[in-house]
Parts: C-alpha cells; structure tokens; sequence
C-alpha cells in the first residue's frame, strides 16, 4: 500500500492570500501547502480521502489517472469543494465513483451540492457519484476501512484507520473509545495546526502529546497553518514525529 500526502495545509493553504509573513513568502518548497487530502493506492485502486478544494492541482500534479472511490472526514468547505473535479474521473472511467462518509456529512455534501443528485433535463456533466452511509467498519478493494469518530471542537467527524495506518486531521479530542482502535500503528497521520492553542485543532504540543499516549512508531503532522516553518519546526521535534508535506509518500 503506497499513501500520499496530496495536501498538508488547513483551510487557507499556504501561502495565504495576501500574507507577506516569513512563511508564507518561504523559498523552501516545503512550506507550500495545498488543502488537507490522502491518497491511498493498493490492489490497483485509488482511494481519496476528502475532495480538497485542491483537488484537480493535486491530480495534475501527482499524475492520478483515476480515483476509484472517496472517504469523507466531514462537509467542512476544505474538505468537500473539490467534489465537481470528480466529473473528469467519470469520463476517464466510465462510471460512477463510490463515497463513504457519516450520515451528517453524507447528507450536508447532498444538500450543499444537491446539482449532483438530482435529474433537471438542462444539467449536463456534472459528477456521477453514489453515497454510502458508513458508521463501522468495512471491506473496500481487499482493505478494511475503519472509521474513528473524533471531535473537531463541538463536531464529531471521522479519521479513518486502514491497516497499520490511520488519518486523523481536523481534531481536538480523540474519545477513549476511538483511542483503542488506534493502538498498536506503525504511522499516524494527525493534524496539528500550529504552536498556538486552537478551540477545534490540535496545537504542535497537544498533538505531541496524544501521538506519545498512542505509541505509534511515526507520527506525521499535516493540516498545518502557515504558522509553522517546516525546517525550524521538525528540528524540535522528538524523535519519531515529523511534519508533512505536499507529494510526501509513505510505503505500508
């Protein structure tokens, strides 16, 4: 199973407009972040997890060909408005796209785009895509799918283990219920937005924190502001926890 970071930024990617800040105005590549998204190819498939409003740079730029099915965290604007760049994979693909996700985003992502899901005679292409309700786990192209409910402040919203590897982003707690199925990976992926407490994220340290509690073998940070440098930043920290960055891959 090969896994790769399409995007490692938040909500504003980075840079952000209009910012003039050291990082936003970094030479280094890896301070470029696009919107919070992973690509999981095994089996000859490809999974997306979340339609970041990136989506079709992310697709240009890592050369995908064909997304087979999508896994949503929740319906939070970075997470879902790439969801028309779907309609391209369709054609290449001659048929509709599978997505997975909890009834409340399932059912926000319906409404939000609602073009999508209903037959008017004067639409014309818009994405072919059929919607599952998922709340445990689950079989998807030989791997099981197991999703972990997490807060993302008042908002309960999934990360999703696969294997040895799970995929957390927008989170400020993780129930104990949900840390028991975290046990025992060899990477976890988990957001943490930036050195300052945040009221629905993960700061550096907190993260620092739940990794250590979890005893992965290697805990990649992503969904990062433009707050956080990447050089400076991983030089302080421990051992065994790293920041993300845009195309970063990983091998399972």
């Amino acid at each position: 199973m090969k896994v790769t970071i399409l995007g490692s930024g938040t909500s504003t990617g980075v840079p952000v407009i209009g910012c003039k800040c050291n990082i936003c105005t970094s030479d280094n590549i890896k301070n470029k972040r696009t919107r919070a998204s992973l690509l999981i190819s095994a089996n000859t498939k490809n999974i997306l997890i979340d339609t970041s409003t990136d989506l079709r740079y992310q697709a240009l730029t890592h050369k995908i060909e064909h997304i087979d099915a999508v896994l949503y965290t929740h319906p939070h604007a970075d997470h879902i408005h790439g969801i028309d760049e779907l309609r391209t994979f369709n054609m290449i693909q001659k048929g509709s796209i599978p997505c997975y996700g909890s009834e409340f985003t399932i059912k926000r992502i319906r409404d939000m785009f609602n073009y999508i899901f209903t037959n008017v005679d004067s639409d014309s292409w818009k994405p072919e895509l059929e919607t599952f309700l998922i709340s445990t786990s689950f079989e998807l192209f030989g791997l099981m799918i197991q999703p972990i409910s997490v807060c993302h402040g008042k908002m309960q919203i999934f990360g999703f283990r696969i294997g040895q590897l799970a995929y957390i982003t927008d989170c400020s707690q993780i129930p104990e219920e949900s840390r028991r199925l975290l046990e025992g990976l060899d990477v976890l992926i988990l957001g943490a937005l930036r050195h300052k407490p945040h009221p629905t994220h993960f700061s550096i340290d907190e993260a620092v924190r739940i990794g250590t509690e979890l005893k992965s073998q290697r805990v990649i940070f992503t969904h990062l502001s433009h707050n956080l440098d990447y050089d400076e930043t991983n030089k302080a920290l421990p051992k065994g926890f790293e920041l993300a960055y845009d195309g970063m891959e990983i091998a399972l």
